[in-house]
């Protein structure tokens, strides 16, 4: 991964340093994007070039909106976030760079978004966008694909996948057998159409 992370740091950075570049970090969950973020920016950041995560969650739709539709047990799933608004956030990082933006934030304490609750400044000449359907080839979420400048796929191994996600909800004090039925019926869904159905990305990493 070190090796994978300076590659990016260098494909990015020369770049960056004429104009505000939109990174997409894209996977199926449990693929290691946070991670991934979180250390790309810290590389970035060591070369004096200020980036911010913004990561995709914060477009979830409400659980009150999800159980009217019916969405509720697929939470996770593309018809459950808000693509449109999560486009125009976009489009304003791209115009709006002379000025803080600001967008809203998951919080899994609450399962519930936080309006505004960070922002992107004009001081960040990187923005990495992370998220599971940010390549996904279908209507409106290629539109979001196209407005990137790099794009990543961080995947693994389905098997592996379904490791790491039954893992997590045992980390979450879930069963074994409510682990396994959580990920059998939503997340491995999920994990299978970004693999299967997401658009080719400049740099494809297996963690």
């Amino acid at each position: 991964m070190d090796a994978s992370i300076q590659r990016l740091s260098e494909l990015i950075k020369h770049h960056a340093r004429e104009r505000r570049i939109l990174v997409a970090l894209a996977g199926p969950p449990g693929a290691g994007k946070s991670t991934l973020a979180d250390s790309l920016k810290k590389a970035l950041s060591a070369e004096n070039i200020q980036t911010q995560v913004v990561p995709m969650d914060g477009f979830h739709l409400d659980d009150a909106i999800l159980v009217e539709r019916g969405l509720r047990p697929r939470k996770g799933a593309p018809k459950t976030y808000d693509v449109a608004g999560l486009k125009v956030l976009l489009e304003r990082l791209r115009s709006e760079t002379a000025s803080d933006v600001f967008y809203p934030v998951f919080d899994r304490a609450t399962e519930s978004s936080r309006a505004a609750a960070d922002k992107v400044g004009p001081e960040h000449r990187v923005v990495i966008v992370e998220g599971n359907y940010l390549l996904l080839d279908e209507p409106v979420w290629r539109d979001i694909a196209a407005l990137f400048d790099h794009t990543i796929m961080v995947t693994a191994p389905l098997a592996e996948l379904q490791r790491r996600l039954v893992q997590r909800w045992l980390n979450h004090d879930y069963s074994a057998d409510e682990a396994q039925e959580k990920v059998a019926g939503n997340d491995l869904l999920n994990a299978e159409l970004v693999v299967t159905r997401s658009l080719a990305a400049d740099l494809t990493i297996e963690d």
